[in-house]
């Protein structure tokens, strides 16, 4: 549903974007990257809002800087706030709809604002409501006119966790019904949850893209940290090194944090040797199988 092929950009001497290649499909997929990593010129390029310097985007096979069509396909919520203040959500999010040429702007405003949990007929302008609150009203001019494609830079920022929770899971079945959903991020651990293909950008690069676990993978030939918690931490740690399970063990309180190189060797091993150390293993948490661990490994920070 959206091609690159070989893209780059540039400002002068500044290469923000270089030779990044990939296509995405239905669902969700999280792009990845520090601030200054080329995340937002990237979704820039594949909304039309830029001109590739090299390299071509296509969105469903067509120029997004070409081909007007690709508006009505598009949904675009960009980083930063160019909301209506002067007016009411129904306002903005109607206008929205008759820009897109919809027969019933109000009717498609009220439940898109339906679907961003906010009440249509409230009364008061986008001025005074909260960070969180424009967000969603941003999410609601997005999906006003049921775009096949969704691209949404940093949607949610200013959210409190209950509204956080709420909007993913509307990413979520945005994406399960077969759109196509790219959300910038930072914010690792909530990406993790949006859904598991991701785009990691480094340096105006391509770093990774794929299953964050698969992307874990290329980590193999770095040990795997494991934290375990134990009554008997200390037996446990000394039955753990006589097996010759783990490389490295560090002890806390009743927390011991291993490290491996063997990670399903241990995994199988590391129950009966709790049984035959008479120590409890109340807890087993991998330590780097998250994508901030990714993250930090990709881009070597």
């Amino acid at each position: 549903m959206i091609r690159c092929a070989s893209v780059s950009k540039f400002f002068g001497q500044l290469v923000a974007v270089s030779d990044v290649s990939f296509d995405i499909g239905p669902g969700v997929t999280a792009l990845l990257g520090p601030n200054g990593a080329g995340k937002s010129t990237l979704l820039r390029l594949i909304t039309g809002q830029a001109t590739p310097s090299k390299g071509s985007v296509e969105i469903l096979g067509l120029d997004p800087r070409g081909d007007r069509t690709v508006a009505q396909m598009l949904g675009v919520a960009p980083q930063q706030e160019m909301l209506f203040d002067s007016q009411t959500p129904l306002e903005f999010v109607g206008l929205a709809a008759t820009l897109q040429g919809l027969d019933d702007s109000e009717t498609a405003a009220r439940a898109a604002l339906d679907k961003v949990e906010l009440d249509a007929d409230d009364p008061r302008p986008i001025a005074t409501y909260s960070k969180g609150m424009r967000q969603r009203v941003k999410l609601a001019q997005v999906i006003v006119h049921d775009p096949q494609i969704l691209v949404l830079d940093e949607p949610l920022t200013g959210l409190d966790p209950r509204q956080r929770l709420s909007m993913i899971s509307l990413l979520k079945s945005l994406g399960a019904e077969g759109r196509c959903v790219v959300v910038s991020s930072h914010v690792l651990e909530e990406v993790e949850r949006i859904g598991s293909r991701v785009l990691v950008i480094a340096k105006g690069r391509l770093a990774a893209e794929g299953d964050f676990h698969e992307i874990r993978a290329l980590m193999n030939d770095r040990p795997h940290g494991v934290e375990l918690r134990s009554d008997r931490p200390r037996e446990l740690a000394m039955h753990l090194i006589g097996a010759g399970v783990v490389d490295s063990v560090t002890i806390v309180g009743g927390l011991l944090t291993v490290e491996t190189n063997d990670l399903s060797s241990f995994s199988r091993a590391v129950a009966p040797i709790a049984v035959a150390a008479a120590a409890s293993l109340d807890e087993m948490k991998p330590l780097d199988e998250d994508l901030e661990s990714v993250f930090r490994f990709l881009v070597g920070s």
